[in-house]
């Protein structure tokens, strides 16, 4: 863990994962609603296992610190009580926190990002300049209310992951990306539900998990160096 300082002086943690070797490039990992928990932990151990330094802020830092929540019960209703506290821009200003970190060790650097994460990730492509970050590449994992911010201009190469069976994400939010961003890869995922590529969800789906992380790869070889 390392402490980062965003814009407005707010402090906060963040877990950071470095490959052995020179970096490939920089991914700033966007948590759920859950914390930089085991699972999020293990995306940016998996990217820098793949050869990038990867770094996950923690979004929560600025209500209650060192929150790593599981997916059910009483971590479930504090997950979502703590969600109606974070803000877009607040969010927003943490992650270019991490971008500014992760540029300090590499050259281009992305965002990826899974639920709240998928939809900042989205969000850091559209608005990222706004707050001195400008990503090489995003890659959304069912961004929950991505629709409704479908129709902003996007200032780097996006990819989107949504379980064709999510019943968080409806057809008129996948509809309005769609229609908005023609170019952008929207990929549907059949039998997949909201959460299928956490592997510590009920929901996980192993076959469609390493599809969706092989397009990730894929995006990330093609448009970030070190």
């Amino acid at each position: 863990m390392v402490t980062l300082t965003a814009a407005d002086g707010h402090e906060l943690g963040a877990y950071v994962a470095k490959p052995e070797g020179t970096a490939k490039g920089g991914v700033v990992v966007v948590q759920e609603i859950f914390g930089v928990n085991a699972s999020i932990r293990q995306v940016c151990d998996d990217l820098a296992a793949a050869g990038y330094v990867a770094i996950a802020p923690a979004l929560f830092d600025r209500f209650k610190r060192n929150i790593e929540l599981t997916y059910s019960g009483v971590d479930m209703v504090e997950a979502f009580a703590l969600m109606q506290l974070l803000t877009v821009d607040s969010s927003l200003k943490d992650v270019a926190a991490a971008f500014a970190e992760a540029k300090t060790m590499v050259k281009d650097v992305a965002v990826m990002g899974f639920c709240y994460g998928g939809l900042m990730a989205w969000l850091s492509a559209a608005r990222g300049a706004e707050f001195a970050m400008v990503p090489a590449c995003c890659s959304a994992y069912y961004p929950g209310g991505v629709g409704k911010v479908a129709e902003h201009a996007l200032a780097c190469p996006v990819i989107v992951h949504i379980g064709a069976d999510d019943s968080h994400i409806k057809q008129d939010q996948i509809d309005a990306v769609k229609t908005a961003h023609p170019e952008v890869p929207l990929y549907l995922y059949a039998e997949c539900e909201h959460g299928f590529a956490n592997l510590h969800r009920a929901e996980y789906n192993e076959a469609q998990a390493k599809v969706a992380w092989g397009r990730t790869l894929a995006l990330f070889g093609e448009h970030l160096s070190s």
